[in-house]
């Protein structure tokens, strides 16, 4: 972290200093905003979180409730969220108060007494070490909590405008505000009242029922729920055994449980299958009590007792996939011929079970994609043909999630009779690790996923997945570190420059790219406003092929040493060597000739180039940064020198 760029700081270092609308910001919802995020949920906060860090935009989010939310019903928090989380500066807190997962148990009938169960089998949680990152269960209300410290603490100071609730808009096309919003106020002096606010773009993160969705005439269709689940947050007293263990539960007494122990030890999740809905029960299977649901837990886990003491929360359910057809208000008609000026995130675009404990963590990619891509628009950045993209690669996404929950959920509904294979259940759940996870996500060729025409330069980071990262060590402080845990939610570009052979310093292809990055009217660096630092855009680094022991820092070009802050201070902490335990090199596949691999600002590998293809690299950005160029390179964007 550095932060002593602007002179001494002997506070708190996460936070930044206020700047553009930060500085004295309106404590009042205004009349005008850049964007309006309706809902505070983990799309609607992590996108708030993204745009936080742009201090020429005016976002505000608001939400019905008066306040923060007390207690969310999502837990689950795959790696590639604990991911992201690092990216915003606050995974290893959030890891150290959680339930880390690192087993799960499958429990079956006894073959020798089908009333009781026998735990059959174990499976690791990421056999195949697919992350650094570990697989966690928080409360969702912390997780938001969080996102609320790194907006308050970033520079544009945001916090959520408590008290409101959406209810229309209309996009206008007039003006520099073309959406307009009306408003309910739901609390404070005012409640019962309607105001109309106009943004430039909305984004609905207002959950399956999305009034937003309904204002801009997308439907969610899909299968019709057929099977009924009852969940609880409990404290008990038991002589389960694996209660403190991830368990898939199939009972010979029919049904199953899908156990899931909590953050804070006792507190424990329990997932019990209520069977089939029929098809004339309109909602009756939902007024199913609290007792009926421990009961028929008490009915599966046989020999087993569970003494329910105290229920934190409690809910019925039923099993419903669903999917819009686009995410924004832009008819298939219409694409290209307009921008999209409303978004929709998270439940109100997609909505499934909630046993693969996807929903919170695909929400908040959701959040992530279209938060960047907001801010660089509204910057100057980019082009507004930018935001077209986000619907293009969420809904895919989305589509695929929706597949994979039908078969995880389809198998945890089976009974035990009905598997040809024994073995099933658990195979399916260790085979699949790497999409639930969360890194399966492939983004495909677009206006910011390049054609992956060199692939071969670099394997182990295919063009359109996120960047995987791998231990380097720092050479001006010999710090064994990740590559990627360098990498901060601050809306930059990532350009790794993975160099040859030759040592620093030498004439060859590293030496020729620094020149180019650092001097070419071609190069993207060239689009940085002149009253920001160098690496304001973008991040270059640099890895030697050599341990940090013999990179001479002083022979380092200096376009990998950018000077930053008002002093012009040399910044060191872009220069890598190599682990020797762990050769990056080898881990991922790279040519030892070099290669320059290009990431997106939510960590999705956008190219992947040889060292000498500069003129590509700058083909690649001239449609993100060239129809603002001229503009931006003297333009004041309120922004301060980027503290990562």
């Amino acid at each position: 972290m550095q932060f002593h760029h602007h002179g001494y700081v002997s506070g708190d270092p996460r936070v930044e200093p206020a700047a553009g609308v930060g500085i004295n910001r309106p404590s009042a919802l205004p009349d005008e905003v850049d964007v309006l995020i309706v809902g505070t949920g983990p799309a609607g906060m992590l996108t708030a979180a993204q745009l936080a860090q742009f201090p020429g935009v005016t976002t505000r989010i608001i939400e019905r409730r008066p306040g923060r939310l007390a207690i969310g019903q999502a837990d689950g928090i795959q790696a590639r969220s604990v991911e992201t989380f690092q990216a915003f500066g606050f995974a290893e807190r959030i890891t150290a108060e959680a339930y880390r997962i690192t087993e799960m148990a499958f429990w079956k009938p006894d073959p020798a007494d089908h009333s009781r169960i026998v735990r059959a089998a174990r499976a690791v949680d990421d056999p195949a070490g697919i992350s650094e990152f570990p697989h966690l269960i928080v409360n969702q209300a912390r997780v938001l909590d969080y996102f609320a410290e790194f907006m308050a603490n970033s520079p544009t100071r945001m916090v959520p405008d408590y008290g409101y609730e959406f209810r229309s808009l209309k996009v206008t096309g007039d003006g520099d505000y073309p959406v307009e919003v009306t408003l309910g106020h739901t609390a404070g002096a005012n409640e019962g009242g309607e105001r109309i606010i106009r943004a430039k773009y909305v984004v609905g993160a207002d959950g399956a029922r999305s009034k937003v969705r309904e204002s801009i005439g997308c439907h969610l269709a899909g299968d019709q729920a057929n099977h009924a689940w009852g969940v609880m947050d409990v404290l008990a007293v038991t002589d389960f055994p694996d209660i403190r263990t991830k368990c898939a539960i199939q009972s010979g007494n029919g049904g199953s449980i899908l156990l899931i122990p909590r953050e804070g030890g006792h507190l424990f999740r329990m997932y019990v299958d209520l069977g089939e809905v029929a098809a004339d029960d309109h909602g009756a299977v939902r007024k199913t009590t609290i007792e009926q649901i421990i009961q028929k837990a008490n009915d599966i886990l046989h020999p087993y007792t569970l003494d329910v003491r105290n229920v934190a929360w409690h809910s019925v359910y039923e099993v419903g996939h669903r999917l819009t057809d686009r995410f924004d208000d832009v008819l298939p008609e219409d694409r290209g011929t307009r921008p999209p000026r409303v978004f929709i995130t998270g439940d109100a675009c997609h909505t499934h079970s909630a046993k693969a404990g996807q929903g919170m963590n695909v929400s908040m990619q959701d959040g992530f994609n279209i938060g960047w891509k907001l801010g660089h628009v509204l910057e100057g950045r980019s082009p507004e043909s930018l935001l077209d993209t986000y619907s293009a690669e969420r809904q895919v996404v989305a589509k695929n999630l929706i597949d994979f929950d039908k078969q995880w959920s389809t198998l945890m509904a089976k009974k035990p009779e009905e598997f040809e294979d024994p073995t099933e259940l658990e195979n399916f759940y260790t085979s699949t690790a790497e999409f639930p996870a969360g890194f399966m996500t492939q983004y495909a060729p677009s206006l910011l996923v390049a054609e992956a025409q060199h692939q071969e330069l670099a394997t182990g980071f295919p063009v359109g997945k996120r960047f995987k990262s791998a231990p380097v060590q720092r050479v001006c402080d010999t710090n064994p570190m990740h590559l990627g845990h360098h990498a901060k939610a601050d809306g930059r570009w990532r350009i790794y420059v993975f160099a040859d052979a030759a040592k620093a310093g030498a004439e060859g292809p590293v030496a020729d790219f620094a020149e180019w990055i650092a001097n070419s009217p071609d190069s993207p660096l060239a689009a940085t406003p002149s009253n920001l630092d160098r690496d304001a855009w973008f991040d270059v680094k640099v890895i030697y092929q050599q341990d940090h022991t013999t990179v001479d820092i002083n022979a380092v070009p200096a376009a990998f040493k950018p000077t930053v802050g008002p002093f012009k201070l040399t910044y060191l902490e872009k220069v890598f060597g190599t682990d020797p335990a762990h050769d990056i090199f080898e881990l991922r596949g790279l040519s030892r000739d070099g290669v320059v691999v290009v990431v997106r600002p939510d960590q999705y590998v956008a190219n992947v180039l040889p060292l000498t293809a500069t003129a590509e690299l700058g083909a690649f950005f001239a449609p993100l940064l060239s129809a603002h160029r001229s503009e931006t390179a003297t333009a004041d964007t309120g922004l301060v020198s980027n503290p990562a």
